[in-house]
């Protein structure tokens, strides 16, 4: 409940008044209290907090959400800008985006596994993160009379990339903060960050986008034009989110801080990540 209604404050941002947003916002972060409360309490809890104690699990969802936020938007704003500025067809669009599952599959199961094993998965994390980072920014200057293998197909294929190297790695250095006895709960757990930072960066994007356009065809610009701006704004915004993901990794995850044994969570991610393509 809580999650929902964050997603429906952010998404009716515009067309509200400030306090009723705000009002909102208060009864979203109650319920979040709430919930931790309640579980906090709870004899057979659903969620155990002793868990977030992990920094190491807790930084790597955190570091996932930001990621997953990028790519949603991305993903669905990207189908948008090809349909409505480029003028694709719904099956052109599909076809236009049929590179980057291909690749992403191809990558993670001929070189992820290998590529973790030999470089940690710390840096392949961060590396996945960068060129996530720049096919976003790449994106971000997607013209209106744009082509498809000049202003797309490039930042695709860098997404698909970094999304290859970095899901593993992420996933790996998040398991490898849980106990043994925690191993489920903290998939799901891992599962569950998934969807909250793709239906928020969703939110968040998809509302950037809108305002922008709204504000640009109120003021005499053309419509194809506007819609284009907007999409323009919420790449960039979407590459600062990855960016800032790139910069939580960095610091947050770095071998030896979150562990006693300098390396150890690194070297317990990699054996996850082993565990996981096996």
């Amino acid at each position: 409940g809580a999650l929902m209604l964050t997603v429906y404050t952010i998404l009716g941002a515009g067309d509200r008044n400030l306090g009723g947003t705000l009002t909102l916002g208060v009864l979203a972060l109650a319920l979040f209290a709430g919930f931790t409360v309640r579980q906090a309490r709870a004899a057979r809890p659903l969620l155990r907090l002793r868990l977030f104690r992990s920094r190491t699990l807790t930084s790597a969802n955190g570091v996932q959400i930001l990621m997953i936020a990028g790519m949603y938007g991305f993903q669905y704003i990207g189908a948008l800008y090809l349909q409505r500025v480029l003028g694709y067809s719904e099956l052109l669009t599909g076809t236009a985006f049929l590179p980057a599952p291909v690749a992403i599959g191809v990558l993670m199961l001929s070189l992820s596994a290998r590529t973790v094993a030999r470089f940690g998965p710390y840096r392949v994390l961060l590396a996945g993160l960068t060129l996530i980072t720049a096919g976003l920014a790449l994106l971000g200057r997607a013209p209106v009379d744009g082509s498809y293998a000049v202003d797309v197909l490039p930042a695709l294929l860098l997404l698909s990339a970094g999304f290859a190297a970095a899901m593993p790695a992420v996933t790996g250095l998040a398991m490898s903060g849980a106990r043994p006895e925690d191993a489920g709960l903290a998939s799901g757990l891992f599962n569950t960050t998934q969807v909250v930072g793709g239906s928020l960066g969703l939110a968040v994007l998809t509302t950037l986008a809108a305002s922008r356009t709204e504000k640009l065809t109120g003021a005499g610009e053309q419509l194809v034009a506007a819609t284009a701006d907007g999409y323009r704004l919420a790449f960039t915004v979407a590459a600062v989110v990855a960016a800032t993901a790139l910069t939580s990794a960095a610091v947050l995850l770095r071998p030896g801080r979150n562990s006693s044994t300098p390396g150890a969570e690194a070297e317990s991610g990699t054996r996850a990540v082993h565990e996981a393509f096996n």
